[in-house]
């Protein structure tokens, strides 16, 4: 059997729209306990893709403007 493939992880706006989605369902109070918690861990996966984003386009903006005369470009690592 095969393995079903994985969904790609979703842009920066595209988690952060979605997690706004997210916030505003838990805010307005009217889901069971399961599809709040369930509503909760999706906001948890979407904070991480967000933040992981954030921190990788920290990293690349550092590299781009690194001041050291002798500065070289270097890779940046992704967490994957």
């Amino acid at each position: 059997m095969k393995k079903p493939a994985t969904p790609p992880a979703p842009t920066f706006e595209q988690a952060l729209a979605e997690l706004e989605e997210v916030v505003d369902a838990l805010e307005k109070g009217e889901m069971s306990l399961e599809d709040s918690l369930a509503a909760f861990e999706r906001g948890v996966g979407l904070t991480r893709v967000c933040q992981q984003a954030l921190d990788t386009a920290e990293q690349r903006v550092r590299i781009l403007t690194d001041a050291r005369p002798d500065a070289e470009p270097e890779p940046f690592e992704t967490h994957d």
